[in-house]
């Protein structure tokens, strides 16, 4: 059992768990399905830890804050991803909702009280 951390770690634990987010999601996408079986490999090794991190987080960090970015990260990652290695469209609209999404984050660890 873990005990709780000092906020400044929970902040490095969480954003350890947000790249590992991105690092799931994008690995599912490379395993087309699940057939691919060493991305179904990486996907469920990288879930699993993301989620876990995200628990020893939640010791210290409200729920709602950590979730948001954690997901927020996730999903920053995944869009630049998608557009970089599987030519999803980067439109001026999509970019633009990315960076809401940035905003959104840094306004949550601005306003956190840990």
């Amino acid at each position: 059992m873990v005990a709780s951390i000092s906020p400044a770690s929970a902040w490095i634990v969480l954003l350890a768990a947000g790249f590992l987010e991105i690092v799931w999601s994008v690995s599912m996408k490379a395993s087309e399905g699940f057939t691919k079986h060493q991305y179904t490999a990486i996907t469920i090794a990288a879930a699993w830890v993301s989620f876990w991190l995200l628990g020893i987080a939640l010791k210290t960090l409200p729920v709602g804050t950590a979730y948001a970015v954690w997901t927020g990260i996730g999903a920053i990652g995944a869009a630049v991803l998608g557009i970089i290695l599987f030519n999803e469209p980067a439109t001026l609209a999509r970019l633009g909702c990315i960076a809401l999404i940035v905003g959104g984050i840094l306004g949550l660890k601005l306003l956190s009280s840990h």
